[in-house]
């Protein structure tokens, strides 16, 4: 060797720089993954090959799709609250769906100004807000109508379909005309004369009100039964008790009717007896008709 930077003579080492794994350049290292410590290899290593930046929790990268699942879920939540409140809004508060005409249907003896009255629905009113029952209801407490049927019409219409009651029979009033009455028992209608085909009721007893009268409901009922015929016969009707409703025909005839209920069997045994020109009849117990 000649001094510090002579060369080395053969079959000699060359000092300092010869150990290791190969030779390298005075003042630099080389490494190797040899020459780190068991478990101090760099992050990027010890990912693998092909993996390299910073992994998620679960070694992978986060996937975009879920967040983009979130935001349809959360647009869809909005849209479909939007439309409630606007379907909310329409029916409650707007005027687009709110009450601008009502009909009353099927009246002759109730004046429509009257039904309109009781029935009491204010033009405006939303029409969701109507309680069509609760209006039949109301209307049904008319003397005269015998049942209501309320319905809504969208967009703006309600509809009061009114059953009017039927007057069968005539009673004679205290101050005078004619009470026409129904087979409840109902005051109808006042008359100044007796209709023409309305069988006269002869009270046997002093009726202080026909409203739900049980005698004169049944005479009434009867009379609402018979057929078109024998009912134009009949001239005058009593009603000692509901089941003895007694028939004076125009031709002076007597006949008891008995109740209500088995009216065509009843007019056929009639029919079948009027021949014999009795003066009177009893139909009331069915297939035992009874002649004087």
């Amino acid at each position: 060797m000649n001094g510090p930077g002579g060369t080395s003579r053969p079959g000699e080492a060359s000092g300092p720089a010869s150990a290791g794994d190969g030779a390298a350049s005075a003042g630099h290292a080389v490494l190797s993954d040899a020459t780190w410590p068991a478990g101090n290899a760099p992050r990027d290593q010890a990912a693998g090959p092909g993996r390299s930046g910073r992994p998620g929790r679960s070694g992978r990268p986060r996937r975009p799709g879920r967040s983009r699942r979130r935001w349809r879920v959360a647009l869809c939540v909005l849209a479909l609250a939007g439309i409630v409140a606007c379907a909310a809004w329409a029916l409650l508060g707007s005027r687009l769906l709110a009450v601008r005409s009502v009909v009353v249907t099927g009246t002759r003896l109730v004046p429509q100004s009257e039904v309109l009255a009781v029935a009491g629905i204010r033009l405006g009113t939303p029409l969701i807000r109507v309680n069509p029952a609760q209006v039949a209801a109301r209307v049904e407490t008319i003397r005269q109508v015998q049942s209501a049927q309320v319905t809504r019409s969208w967009p703006d219409r309600v509809v009061i379909a009114v059953r009017e009651r039927t007057p069968a029979l005539a009673v004679t009033a205290p101050g005078g005309g004619f009470d026409l009455v129904d087979p409840g028992g109902v005051i109808v209608q006042w008359a100044a004369r007796r209709p023409p085909g309305f069988a006269l009721y002869l009270a046997t007893a002093p009726v202080s009100s026909l409203r739900g009268d049980p005698d004169v409901g049944a005479a009434a009922a009867v009379l609402g039964e018979l057929p078109a015929r024998l009912r134009a016969s009949v001239a005058s009707v009593t009603a000692p008790s509901p089941d003895q409703v007694t028939l004076r025909l125009a031709s002076g005839v007597t006949v008891l009717w008995g109740g209500t209920g088995h009216a065509q069997a009843k007019a056929e045994e009639l029919g079948l007896l009027l021949p014999t020109h009795a003066s009177y009849y009893d139909v009331s117990a069915q297939g035992s008709a009874v002649t004087n």
